[in-house]
């Protein structure tokens, strides 16, 4: 477990995963791009033992958290291996709004008769609670992707459950600087480091962070036998992007909450969702998808493109993806990165005017 000294997240940003303090040492660690090393130090492959780059990141993360952190090579490696701690015929509790890829992963292990499913709304707590009861693995967005709902979770993650049972917080959006799900309770935190942790849209990488270390292990043992190895390249880069971190997220959370205000006051814009902290923004677009396409196409600082989190602002129709029927036709999610507001807004006028 990485014990935090006293100080501050925006701190700990800057001074966790520094490597050797000694003179001469480099300030960051580098990227480590070896597969093997040298034996006799206890490090000998890096696919079972880890790279220091891989650990800067994993140190750095898991102080943040309060946990301890494991480093997978996407958000959905990290996903399926904790999918993976499941025994045959668990009972998994899902929230109706999320990341479409876990449904999908769901949805196939329920097909092979790994595990049942079953759907809750992100609000429902005491439904959420009454499932949790029974349940091996209760799993959950708060906020949600792209509804922006936001669950209770001081009363889910405090539910009763069973000794094996895994409550699971998908805390991407939110990030460690607005929400510890550890700290309420909640077994693991899922990361979805491709976003706001790397902010640049340059790496793919994912993290678990578990509230003990025997879980911690087991989700290094699959990281190894599934072999869902983050690169040296990604994780030295998405510990440079978490220097930054509480910097990118209260310029872009600004921009965010006077964004929302804009557009719910816009004659083009039906509904507005904004959960009133983080940096992502939903709203539907009057007429549906054909009048949100033509959003999407009419914008030119905010880019076109699918993901959040990076700093530049993005823009997509969700309902567009695959697997997202439940949503509004017309709703667009916009990621608001670090752009001027006053420019973000000018762009957003200009596109939402026929």
């Amino acid at each position: 477990m990485v014990q935090r000294p006293e100080v501050k997240p925006e701190t700990w940003a800057v001074m966790a995963g520094r490597g050797a303090d000694s003179a001469g040492a480099p300030l960051n660690v580098p990227p480590v791009p070896a597969s093997n090393f040298q034996l006799g130090s206890g490090r000998a492959y890096s696919r079972d033992d880890a790279t220091p780059t891989w650990e800067a990141f994993e140190e750095l993360l898991g102080g943040l958290e309060g946990g301890e952190a494991v480093a997978f090579a996407s958000g959905m490696g990290a996903a399926a291996a904790v999918f993976d701690l499941l025994p045959v015929g668990a009972k998994v509790v899902l929230g109706d709004d999320c990341y479409q890829a876990v449904p999908g992963l769901a949805a196939a292990g329920e097909e092979r008769g790994r595990w049942s499913v079953e759907r809750v709304q992100i609000e429902d707590t005491a439904r959420w609670i009454e499932l949790a009861a029974d349940a091996d693995l209760v799993w959950l967005e708060s906020p949600s992707n792209p509804l922006l709902r936001v669950a209770d979770l001081p009363a889910i993650c405090a539910a009763p459950r069973s000794a094996d049972a895994l409550v699971v917080i998908d805390s991407t959006f939110a990030t460690p600087l607005v929400q510890r799900p550890l700290e309420l309770g909640a077994d693991l935190v899922m990361h979805s480091a491709t976003k706001y942790l790397g902010g640049h849209s340059d790496l793919l990488l994912g993290a678990v962070v578990s509230s003990t270390p025997e879980r911690a292990y087991q989700l290094r043992e699959r990281r190894a036998l599934a072999g869902a190895t983050p690169g040296a390249l990604e994780a030295f880069l998405a510990v440079r992007g978490m220097r930054t971190l509480p910097l990118r997220l209260q310029r872009a959370t600004a921009s965010a909450t006077d964004l929302a205000e804009r557009l719910a006051q816009h004659s083009a814009v039906e509904v507005v969702r904004y959960p009133g902290f983080g940096a992502v923004v939903s709203f539907d677009v009057q007429g549906g998808a054909a009048p949100a396409d033509a959003v999407c196409g009419s914008v030119r600082i905010i880019r076109h493109a699918t993901s959040l989190g990076g700093v530049e602002s993005t823009m997509e129709r969700r309902a567009a993806i695959p697997g997202q029927a439940h949503l509004p036709p017309g709703l667009l999610r916009l990621s608001v990165g670090c752009e001027h507001p006053d420019d973000l807004w000018r762009d957003l006028q200009q596109a939402l005017t026929p």
